[in-house]
């Protein structure tokens, strides 16, 4: 009996024993439930590091186009080279997934990527990594040269896909359009122009997935969750890449003929407001950063002294307010104000002269009687009436204000010929609308339109007045006296072939330290203008700094872009001087048969550059609708994988610019002219890596 009681004591215990471990079980399971922290450990976080991932979906950016839908920038597919070093990836060593040859890899990839082999193989020879990558030479890799490095047949060499950023027309219009690059964590920004602007619409809105992964990183199974992320809005701008082309090549001409410090050149629709082409030098190319020097868009960021352009304006002022008489004379050649003398550009003047003559003849002697009647408060009034000294708030980054200093007689005289204040290009653009809308001022916009990934329209551009400033009386008498400048001024260099043009010309000397600059070289040249005279559809404003050629360059760059202009939008005068018969209107060539197409432009007596081997056409330059001469180069582009180097010997480097543009060549000259050395091989498969350098010459 007493062994049966025994028996059930330990049997009691053992029973409460269980219940006691199980209840703390219980409690901790409580516990763990309640907190995340277990041990020391949060759990949360343990499952997150160990078990699970949470990725971004990087949203796909929007594409940016001309108004006539021509691609701008666009997102391209690009691929990060990856060493896979862990031997635990191969399971049948007759197919290793690992590098297994550092020293042969590291050789084959340091001769294709132009990479120091020693970099390679420290690469591959890092301790305990599952995978490499190999900097910056190894990323951004195009499609080409992902297919060059695949066809090594490299054992344990692999590629992360991603995109990036591609400008097609290179430099043309980069600093309106800017660029974008991708950040620390694969996110494309946008870092200046109009991908800086309108980073927020082009980016979209990003996704994210979370999965389960295994001890490797790679994904177990299917996703836990996805959010789909939305793309990027499009946005078309107000450029006209024909126009932009045009403007371009008119610069590189500049830059072939002479030296200077910059040049900036700005075509806006008369009747809209709308920016269609701003080409500037120097410039960069937005795929490579090359050429890259400032931050500054000339059109929005540059503010200097005007010159005489603004004599237009101040011409309109004595107008307004009554103190303007056109026949009234005054002695030109010089005026002293307050102590100070003032003189016109030749300094000895033409003598007894009226008002109207001496806006032709761009007198600063004239301009400052009239401002001297006019009063610093009624000038500074007017101009201010007019945007200067104020941002236009056109849809681009780094817009700066321009200063106006009009508060002594000698302040007022000389603003009134565009010297001690400052201003912008995009502001005298916005000024010189009223010329073209009876007295109206345009505001300037280069944003057409933004649409959404579902085709909706979520921004339209348009024509935006901001008031009627002068009156049409005014406009018209200042008008026809810009008209008196390019047709009965001093100098009949400013006069197209093919259309009628008003304008007014500037030269302003450049502040130093000590006072103006000295020498035949230190002035900002610089032309506003109107076409055609009859009915007009454009404005221009070209400026440049220390330009050798003096005006003289600055009236042919101005001459040469005006008929072009006119000739691409068909604005011609019937008594044109002009041979129409050799007047070719190119067609679009896109997707058309290169040997069929080469007879038919030769036969046109062009001469037809085929790029590549391919069969068919791809891209070509200069675009649809371009008019050219008889003679021109037409670029074709083929579908070709190889490109060969030409003999360039003779070319100008606008044509230069514009082969390497289509094949992705990067360039460099030296000298001005046409070429005359260049370091690649003529009949050698170009190596896309190098840089073509060339050397010009008169």
């Amino acid at each position: 009996m007493k062994k049966k009681r025994s028996r059930v004591k330990v049997n009691q215990f053992l029973i409460v024993l269980f219940f006691f471990a199980f209840l703390c079980a219980i409690i901790k399971l409580a516990y763990v439930a309640i907190s995340p922290v277990v041990d020391g450990t949060n759990l949360d976080e343990f499952v997150s590091q160990r078990n699970t991932e949470k990725e971004t979906l990087y949203a796909s950016r929007g594409d940016i186009y001309d108004i006539n839908g021509e691609i701008l920038a666009k997102n391209v597919n690009s691929y990060t080279l990856v060493a896979y070093l862990s031997e635990s990836r191969t399971t049948d060593p007759k197919n290793p997934q690992h590098v297994v040859d550092k020293e042969g890899t590291a050789k084959a990839l340091s001769e294709v990527l132009n990479m120091d082999y020693d970099y390679a193989l420290s690469r591959l020879n890092t301790e305990g990594a599952y995978q490499v990558e190999f900097g910056v030479s190894g990323r951004d890799l195009s499609e080409n040269k992902k297919a060059e490095i695949e066809a090594l047949d490299l054992d344990g060499i692999g590629f992360i896909s991603g995109s990036k950023r591609y400008y097609k027309q290179g430099s043309a219009a980069s600093y309106t359009i800017g660029y974008a690059r991708s950040n620390e964590i694969g996110e494309i920004v946008g870092e200046m122009g109009i991908e800086s602007y309108y980073n927020e619409e082009l980016k979209g809105t990003d996704g994210e997935t979370m999965y389960a992964k295994d001890a490797y990183g790679y994904q177990m199974g299917d996703a836990y969750y996805t959010i789909e992320p939305v793309s990027g809005s499009d946005i078309y701008l107000t450029l006209d890449s024909q126009i932009q082309l045009i403007l371009e090549d008119v610069i590189n001409t500049m830059e072939e003929e002479n030296e200077f410090s910059w040049v900036t050149f700005t075509v806006m629709d008369a009747k809209t407001g709308a920016i269609v082409g701003s080409a500037n030098s120097p410039d960069f190319n937005p795929n490579t950063l090359e050429g890259l020097t400032s931050y500054v868009n000339p059109l929005v960021g540059y503010t200097y002294e005007p010159g005489s352009t603004m004599k237009i304006f101040s011409w309109l002022a004595a107008m307004e307010n009554g103190v303007y008489d056109g026949e009234e004379e005054f002695m030109s050649g010089s005026v002293e104000v307050t102590g100070y003398p003032i003189y016109d550009f030749n300094n000895a003047g033409w003598g007894m002269i009226n008002y109207d003559t001496g806006f032709a003849y761009s007198s600063n002697v004239g301009a400052t009687y009239l401002a001297l009647k006019l009063g610093s408060e009624k000038l500074r009034s007017f101009y201010e009436s007019l945007g200067f000294g104020q941002k236009t708030g056109i849809e681009l980054p780094g817009e700066e204000s321009g200063v106006l200093r009009m508060t002594y007689d000698l302040e007022t005289a000389t603003a009134s010929f565009g010297q001690g204040i400052t201003t912008t290009p995009i502001q005298t653009l916005q000024a010189l609308s009223i010329l073209t809308n009876d007295g109206v001022m345009l505001k300037p916009y280069i944003v057409d339109k933004i649409v959404d990934e579902n085709g909706d329209i979520t921004y339209q551009g348009e024509r935006a007045e901001l008031g009627k400033k002068v009156s049409s009386e005014s406009i018209n008498k200042v008008y026809e006296l810009m008209y008196d400048v390019v047709y009965n001024g001093l100098s009949t260099s400013w006069q197209p072939n093919n259309v009628t043009l008003a304008g007014k010309t500037g030269t302003a000397q450049i502040a130093g330290d000590h006072g103006y600059l000295t020498g035949n070289i230190n002035y900002i040249r610089s032309f506003a203008g109107v076409f055609p005279y009859e009915d007009p559809e454009y404005i221009i404003y070209i400026s440049a700094k220390q330009i050798s050629g003096g005006a003289a360059a600055v009236a042919k760059a101005v001459r040469s872009a005006v008929e072009s202009i006119a000739n691409y939008a068909n604005i011609t005068n019937s008594e044109s001087s002009v041979d129409l018969s050799k007047i070719i209107n190119l067609s679009n060539y896109m997707s058309s048969d290169i040997e069929t197409t080469t007879e038919e432009l030769e036969k046109l007596n062009l001469k037809v550059i085929k790029i590549g081997n391919g069969s068919t056409i791809i891209n070509q330059y200069p675009l649809k609708n371009t008019k050219v001469l008889v003679g021109s180069k037409v670029f074709l582009l083929t579908d070709s994988t190889e490109f060969v180097m030409p003999d360039i010997t003779g070319w100008s480097s606008s044509e230069v610019m514009s082969f390497c543009n289509l094949v992705g060549l990067k360039f460099n000259f030296t000298g001005y002219g046409v070429v005359q050395e260049f370091n690649l091989p003529v009949g050698e498969i170009l190596d896309l890596t190098k840089t073509l350098e060339v050397t010009l010459a008169v």
